[in-house]
């Protein structure tokens, strides 16, 4: 005997925190593979997929068990196996339907011609760039060009980033225009006249749609997204923790404008001044509070369901530059460009009045994070008074993921 020679293949570094992290945001890693169930279980055990190495059937299975089952009890197993061993794409491709019939969201890594029909049959295929077939890539929705199982929990961080950042901007833009609707109705039925102009508005929704879509669009990933569980298949795009944030932000600034609109006159002791100015000037800081406001706002939409609103505000350099530039181009329209706004300049007092009744968003909106909303989605509270839609809705497939599953 000349000697003995062993060969490894080890998972690449980083595999192990990969897993961990796809743990604690709701995802489970299952491993399907050719290898015997004692390779696979090594293999398992290495990655993290298997933590304690005395496991057995349905944890982990061999394809043959697997695939002698009837549909109804491959449902029932597929929740339980983390490694299928002497599989072969078939299985797979079983074990995928199986998941989706449970009402999972299913992700599929493969780089063979064999894996396409379960790619395919995922609701996410992440196909490999460099090992891959063609054949693979075409059937896949996600190419992973350099072949590594990190880079899709950096995938899955910029998904649920780009989600948050929508619901962030649909916060914000929902509580902007339910106020204008409000005060400026209530306003014009009440009185004839509106306290916000055609100009004003048209800067206010610049503020709103372009401004702060920049501001809050581009809030980087965080690790707290990856501890958050998944999002459902029917789960509202507007939670109701959303709807808990603007109705207590829109109200607050509904009640403060209105109170405004109708008694502005005495509370700003604006009584005794020419009448046609101090109009003008009351409808001034009307404009300017309630622009404030979205600015304060807006630091409100960045954490909705944190109460430290300026947890890593540092590194979006960009939200800081673009509140700065809103500041400035309220003031320089406020004092300087009065003749296209119709507005006149405001005294110092007015306007840490003005920045005082904007401050109380923050702690108002502290305050509300505080009040716990019901599990139940807020528009659903509403079918009770729609029998035809709760029966349509009672006859569909209860689709709440617990798991996003990546096999």
């Amino acid at each position: 005997m000349l000697g003995i020679v062993g060969i490894k293949d080890p998972c690449r570094p980083g595999v192990q925190d990969s897993i961990r992290l796809c743990a604690a945001a709701g995802i489970k890693v299952r491993m399907v593979t050719g290898d015997n169930l004692q390779t696979a279980r090594a293999i398992a055990l290495e990655c993290g997929i298997l933590t304690d190495p005395n496991v057995s059937e349905p944890t982990i299975i061999e394809g043959k068990t697997f695939r002698e089952l009837s549909d109804l009890e491959r449902e029932e197993v597929a929740d339980k196996i983390s490694v299928m061993g002497r599989s072969s794409p078939n299985d797979k491709l079983l074990l995928v339907k199986a998941l989706r019939n449970r009402g999972h969201v299913v992700a599929v890594t493969g780089d063979g011609t064999n894996d396409a029909p379960a790619l395919h049959e995922a609701d996410i295929g992440l196909s490999m760039g460099i090992q891959g077939t063609e054949v693979a890539k075409e059937s896949s929705d996600i190419i992973i060009l350099d072949d590594n199982f990190a880079t899709l929990v950096r995938v899955v961080r910029w998904g649920r980033s780009v989600y948050a950042n929508i619901q962030k901007f649909i916060q914000f833009q929902l509580t902007v225009n339910v106020a204008a609707l409000i005060i400026n109705v209530v306003s014009a039925v009440s009185s004839g006249d509106v306290p916000l102009n055609a100009v004003q508005l048209l800067w206010v929704n610049l503020i709103m749609d372009t401004l702060g879509a920049l501001a809050l669009a581009t809030e980087p990933p965080n690790n707290h997204l990856m501890q958050r569980p998944p999002v459902g298949r029917r789960e509202p795009l507007i939670t109701n923790i959303m709807w808990r944030n603007l109705l207590i932000m829109a109200f607050y600034q509904v009640a403060i404008l209105l109170t405004l609109t109708f008694k502005g006159l005495t509370l700003l002791r604006l009584e005794h001044d020419n009448p046609a100015h101090a109009e003008i000037l009351k409808n001034t800081f009307i404009f300017n509070t309630f622009v404030l406001c979205q600015v304060f706002s807006e630091f409100n939409a960045r954490k909705p369901d944190e109460l430290n609103i300026f947890k890593g505000i540092a590194g979006n350099k960009l939200f800081i530059a673009i509140i700065a530039i809103t500041v400035v181009l309220q003031v320089l329209i406020i004092e300087f460009l009065g003749k296209f706004t119709t507005t006149v300049r405001l005294s110092w007092q007015l306007w840490l009045v003005s920045i005082g009744l904007a401050f109380v968003s923050w702690p108002l909106a502290l305050v509300g994070k505080l009040i716990p909303v019901p599990d139940r989605p807020f528009l659903d509270m509403f079918t009770c008074c729609c029998p035809g839609k709760k029966e349509a809705d009672d006859g569909k497939e209860d689709s709440g993921v617990k798991n996003i599953e990546v096999v």
